[in-house]
């Protein structure tokens, strides 16, 4: 017996959609085993979503303010040994979106071509997919009122796993009632954190605190970005912040989403360059500069593994971060000092320190030069160009 087709229906409007709303609604898709697209809406902010379903299973969801963020975001924290091409999808998903029984989905496309090349196995994949749905979730909670719309037909071509709602929708429950508790349901953690009144803020904390501060708080990465730089959990990141908002020196606010990678027509073969640094925003910046240049990127957030993959990888020039969890740019520095091919790589260490004495050890374990941060596009590119040229690379 087959299941017939559930045909388009008129929009839902749904106020506080909750847990047990939302469960309510995915069992009533589970029992006629709908295949396509339930879209919601937030018609207070315009934000849109869209879950992705077969047969009434979850395969993946999209939308919402920061999406190509939240994939970065979670690309860094689960998928550490993807180093590049985050700026750019591979010339294989590139094709035609005038199929109408099908709504191309790149972020989910690009985890299938992974699994199926052997970069990621099949279970990282499905982490991928849950925390995705997770989060997605989470956001439409904190949605006060939103329109649901059902797209029969309108799923996803390949099948990579197929997820449970009920037990999705527990998870993204349990982290809602922890924001509740904490008594931050009013902060949003797709807005970035900005020191509002600098000089206060320098008055009333200590010095080190305050210079850590205005790194982080540069109004650039939100409160889920700074949570996976700085390996907490966003629920904590967001109530230290807290103190520093309600005596006006730290305010919240809304930023653009990053630009979506672009389909790469033909494969760069320019110098490849390394960078190491933990936080994949940093990398993601570097990226950007030195892709647009013409060069290969190659992003390592994980220290621990920057040796072993370099030596893989063996790239042309070599970014390290100073400060980093479990070592620092000296230490690798001096190691791949040791290595025989890497005796003559231009290494440039990066930090947001600015002393004599730094600089010195930089010289001291074998870097060729110290630049400060915020690297500016002009420097990063002037470095590589120099010691690139000298190696008659460039």
């Amino acid at each position: 017996m087959t299941t017939a087709k559930p045909a388009n229906q008129p929009p839902i409007n749904i106020k506080e959609f909750n847990a047990p709303k939302q469960t309510k609604l995915f069992e009533a898709l589970k029992q006629p085993q709908f295949s396509g697209q339930l879209q919601v809406t937030a018609p207070a902010s315009g934000l849109k979503w869209s879950f992705y379903l077969h047969m009434g299973d979850l395969l993946y969801a999209v939308g919402g303010s920061h999406p190509v963020r939240r994939w970065r975001r979670n690309i860094a924290l689960h998928l550490p040994q993807i180093t590049s091409g985050l700026l750019e999808l591979p010339s294989e998903l590139a094709g035609s979106d005038d199929d109408e029984d099908s709504s191309r989905c790149w972020e989910y496309e690009l985890l299938c071509l992974w699994v199926e090349k052997g970069k990621i196995t099949y279970d990282e994949a499905v982490v991928i997919i849950k925390s995705t749905l997770v989060e997605v979730l989470f956001d439409i909670t904190q949605v006060m009122q939103v329109k649901c719309e059902l797209k029969p037909g309108q799923s996803l071509s390949r099948k990579l796993a197929l997820v449970e709602a009920e037990e999705t929708i527990a998870e993204a429950q349990k982290l809602w009632e922890a924001w509740q508790n904490a008594r931050i349901a009013d902060r949003y953690p797709d807005t970035a954190p900005i020191i509002k009144q600098p000089e206060q803020m320098q008055k009333t904390t200590k010095a080190q605190v305050y210079q850590t501060l205005r790194e982080l708080l540069d109004g650039q990465h939100t409160l889920r970005d700074l949570a996976v730089q700085m390996k907490r959990e966003v629920l904590d990141v967001t109530h230290s912040m807290v103190p520093y908002i309600q005596v006006g020196l730290v305010e919240l606010i809304p930023i653009e989403d990053l630009p979506p990678p672009e389909i790469r027509e033909q494969e760069t073969t320019g110098p490849l360059i390394a960078g190491v640094d933990d936080s994949p925003l940093i990398c993601h910046v570097m990226e950007e500069i030195v892709t647009k240049a013409g060069y290969r990127f190659m992003a390592i957030n994980d220290p621990l593994k920057a040796v072993e993959t370099i030596s893989n990888e063996r790239p042309d020039f070599i970014f390290l971060d100073l400060e980093m969890p479990h070592t620092n740019g000296y230490e690798l520095c001096t190691q791949l000092r040791k290595i025989s091919y890497f005796k003559n790589t231009p290494i440039v260490i990066l930090t947001g320190n600015d002393g004599f004495v730094d600089k010195i050890k930089a010289r001291m374990c074998g870097a060729n030069e110290f630049l400060n941060k915020p690297v500016s596009p002009e420097k990063v590119l002037s470095e590589i160009r120099k010691y690139l040229q000298q190696s008659g690379l460039n």
